[in-house]
């Protein structure tokens, strides 16, 4: 599989199977996923394994697909507010990333949301300045959604003179 066809075949997976990720395949992933763009190379990544309790009082609507692994990622707060900002990008980099380590290896990611609401920072114990990116679910897909149709990016591209 090329980047590019892991790029383009990656999909945010609703339904996971029960099989277990193995601990060692999924610490590859993430090693992979530290690899993201960071200024300074600061590694501003935090990563929150959530297990069973914490998952089942954060009430996600759908559990999280029924994935193996969830994960809740962070951002560091920076020096000022533009090494911050810097943060919340590489972190996104980050859960990009880790979804395409885990799509290349045959299994899918969720990215939820759920960790952005007062009730899921509470669960989660998210210091006031951590930036909360993703919490995302990682397992083995039921089914791959098909693509759904994208703009051209010529629409989304202005040419500065």
């Amino acid at each position: 599989m090329t980047v590019l066809e892991a790029i383009a075949g990656r999909r945010n997976i609703k339904r996971f199977k029960p099989d277990p990720i193995p601990q060692s395949e999924l610490e590859e992933w993430l090693e992979a996923a530290t690899f993201a763009p960071n200024h300074r190379l600061t590694e501003p990544w935090e990563i929150l394994r959530i297990g069973p309790e914490t998952r089942k009082q954060l009430h996600h609507a759908a559990d999280f697909g029924g994935a193996p692994v969830v994960l809740a990622l962070l951002a560091a707060p920076g020096r000022s507010q533009e090494e911050t900002d810097e943060n919340i990008v590489s972190v996104a980099c980050f859960a990009q990333n880790l979804a395409l380590a885990a799509f290349s290896a045959g299994a899918g990611a969720r990215w939820a949301s759920i960790g952005y609401s007062a009730h899921g920072r509470e669960v989660l114990g998210i210091p006031e300045d951590r930036a909360v990116i993703a919490v995302i679910a990682l397992g083995y897909p039921e089914e791959v959604p098909l693509a759904r149709p994208r703009k051209p990016v010529a629409e989304k591209i202005t040419e500065l003179p």
